[in-house]
């Protein structure tokens, strides 16, 4: 009688076990090692975007909105509410809510990390423009100063998340993360096509008070970009050499992609050296002073060596 009760409480705590440890393995869908990571890197670029769209319009960020995405990560540097038009603040309204969206779904099939510390303040922004222009400019520029601003601050963020997911897509070896990957870089795509064209209708307007055009900022945006990058031409502005528009036969570029109008690629070292502002994979800054979260990016600073693609 004894050893039939002892096996009964011996199969109750298994049984116990297997239900509350169990289930914390099976919270997420099976997949292998690369697609967790591969799709756990670009959470870094939805939380910058995320905060940026959702301070700009909202005047509050995750913390105040939804602060269960952030995992505990430290709140960003330096966001203010942009002075925008109601059209425009509507825009960046949705381009907000649909960021945090970006990042439930990335949660529900991957663990994910905490919050990276990000730099959104007007004062990084200056130096990213001033690096592109490759001189200071007075005023510094402000991108919560007015629609225009937050438009080309806006330029310089999505098209490069975009960029990633294009290039992680033909990488992950799962249906469930290639599908993940598919919708979250068509709305992306969306994203920066709406920038673009917003952008593009005032192509050549000038931004006060330096009497340089919209243009002109896209197009140094994209140079700085390319530079950072170090992979040759894989950002073009809203006006290009007629060679390098759709067909080789148009300076108008209101959507970027290569000579077939295919959307450009990029891997998780050409996104760190450019979010970084750095150049340098192995060294943060920018966006990122302390550097980017998940397994990809802290292996860069982990390891002195080079580690240029996705996981496969």
């Amino acid at each position: 009688m004894a050893l039939h009760q002892l096996s009964t409480t011996l199969m109750l705590l298994l049984l116990l076990h297997l239900l509350v440890f169990g289930c914390t393995r099976s919270q997420y869908p099976p997949l292998p090692k690369s697609d967790v990571d591969n799709l756990e890197f670009p959470l870094n670029l939805e939380f910058l975007e995320a905060e940026f769209f959702s301070y700009a319009s909202f005047g509050r960020g995750l913390d105040d909105l939804a602060p269960e995405l952030t995992k505990g990560g430290p709140p960003p540097i330096g966001p203010e509410k942009a002075r925008l038009s109601p059209f425009i603040n509507d825009v960046v309204e949705q381009f907000a809510l649909q960021e945090f969206g970006h990042l439930r779904a990335i949660l529900r099939t991957v663990p994910g990390f905490p919050r990276p510390l990000l730099n959104l303040s007007a004062a990084l922004f200056a130096t990213v423009i001033n690096n592109a222009f490759e001189k200071p400019l007075y005023p510094p520029f402000d991108p919560y100063a007015n629609d225009i601003n937050c438009l080309i601050a806006s330029y310089i963020i999505p098209y490069v998340g975009l960029t990633g997911y294009v290039g992680a897509n033909p990488k992950l070896q799962t249906p469930l993360a290639r599908r993940l990957v598919a919708g979250l870089l068509g709305v992306e795509s969306g994203q920066d096509a709406v920038i673009r064209a917003l952008l593009y209708e005032k192509a050549l307007f000038k931004v006060d008070p330096y009497n340089i055009t919209v243009a002109e900022f896209t197009n140094r945006i994209s140079d700085l970009r390319n530079r950072l990058g170090k992979q040759g031409l894989k950002d073009e502005g809203l006006v290009v050499p007629s060679e390098l528009g759709a067909e080789g036969k148009i300076d108008g570029n209101v959507l970027a992609g290569n000579n077939y109008s295919i959307s450009y690629d990029r891997t998780p070292a050409e996104i760190l050296r450019i979010v970084y502002s750095t150049g340098n994979e192995h060294k943060p800054g920018g966006f990122y002073p302390k550097g980017a979260n998940g397994d990809i990016a802290r292996s860069y600073l982990k390891e002195p060596g080079h580690y240029d693609s996705f996981q496969v």
